[in-house]
């Protein structure tokens, strides 16, 4: 890989240039209904400049910054996940003939995406996608199409927000590796980028960009706001043997206290970068004539989740949520080789209770460790 570069503030829209010029998409951050979403860029003009976020659990606001940075905020509700794995996608249709039906696979040729402003902890969510979903015994073809064209510009968290803590979970704020082109944002009295290249493709655009060579104080500014970036998370996930934790932890009465909080509205798995779980539904015409089958996002917070003919295996709010918290830091390891978990914080914003993952979790690292009495109850929650 060549020697990092930089490239001007200016150059970050020739960027976007060349990738739409190269056939792809350009999806990254904007504002839009008041909140920094992911949509596809005419420009860079449409990043967010000069907007950052306030978060908290259950909060989550705009605000404005004293400078023009355009990646200076964290992780929005959308991640990058909803082009890889949409939440609804058509499997398949079938039309009546004189000798039955036909059927049809949904074989559509998927868009050439880049991603534009990629983050530690989303890149690391991607990787376990592709884990789940692309190198397991039972891969999906639509993901993999959809994965093979994407063209990947990271960006090197310097700010992180109130509820990441993507340090602790070793994804960030610093990426190393799964992208095609790296940035470093540094602003003050210049506003450029530190840019490095991450693979052949990388390489090949960074050599259509107005980049000079950084030199070695440049270089060393931008790493070393990454380094300290990752000592101000607002978070941290408790170390030590987690799944042990939660296997031990099964039937302590905290789930029923979490459940007394939890409204089971799904929305930390619907913003969750790698919860993958989908349902299928078949619809028809009224004529009979015509059949279409259908993927599309499902929750274990769904009281219909677990139906098996005859009632639902986890029928209580405090089931559900330990099943959601258990598979994510304790099952996901011993099944996919990682944790389920990349310290996005997303979960903790969106959540309208404001339940804190890293609490809670806490609480059960606690009582394992005999300094707390939470735990030692047996709770309903089959």
């Amino acid at each position: 890989m060549p020697e990092p570069a930089i490239l001007t503030r200016d150059g970050l829209d020739r960027l976007v240039e060349v990738l739409k010029g190269l056939g792809y998409r350009v999806f990254g951050p904007t504002v839009q209904d008041n909140a920094i979403v992911l949509a596809e860029l005419d420009s860079s003009a449409d990043l967010p400049a000069g907007w950052g976020v306030d978060t908290a659990p259950g909060r989550y606001r705009l605000r404005r910054r004293d400078d023009d940075a355009v990646f200076g905020h964290s992780a929005g509700p959308q991640s990058w996940k909803q082009f890889l794995h949409p939440p609804r996608e058509r499997m398949w249709s079938a039309d009546r003939t004189d000798y039955g039906f036909a059927v049809t696979e949904d074989e559509t040729e998927p868009p050439r995406y880049a991603f534009l402003g990629v983050r530690g902890c989303d890149l690391a969510a991607i990787a376990v996608l592709d884990r789940v979903l692309d190198r397991g015994e039972h891969s999906d073809s639509r993901y993999h199409r959809r994965r093979a064209e994407i063209f990947i510009v990271a960006v090197n968290c310097t700010e992180p927000g109130e509820l990441c803590f993507c340090a602790s979970m070793g994804t960030g704020p610093g990426v190393d590796k799964g992208y095609d082109l790296a940035l470093t944002e540094r602003t003050g009295r210049d506003h450029y980028f530190l840019v490095e290249a991450g693979s052949e493709r990388g390489v090949e655009v960074l050599a259509k960009l107005p980049t000079r060579p950084a030199d070695g104080t440049e270089a060393a500014a931008a790493r070393q706001e990454v380094v300290a970036a990752a000592g101000r998370m607002g978070r941290s996930m408790p170390s030590g043997d987690l799944p042990a934790v939660l296997a031990a932890s099964r039937e302590s009465d905290r789930w029923s206290e979490i459940a007394s909080r939890c409204l089971a509205c799904a929305n930390c798995t619907m913003v969750c970068p790698t919860c993958f779980c989908t349902t299928t539904e078949d619809v028809t015409d009224l004529t009979g004539d015509h059949a279409e089958r259908w993927q599309h996002w499902a929750s274990c917070f769904e009281l219909d989740f677990s139906y098996i003919h005859g009632g639902e295996v986890r029928s209580s709010g405090a089931s559900r949520y330990r099943q959601w918290l258990s598979h994510k830091l304790g099952n996901w390891p011993a099944q996919f080789g990682m944790s389920g978990c990349v310290g996005c914080g997303r979960c903790i914003a969106w959540c309208p209770a404001g339940i804190d993952l890293t609490e809670e979790v806490d609480a059960f690292v606690l009582a394992a460790e005999g300094r707390s009495d939470v735990g030692t109850a047996v709770t309903d929650a089959d």
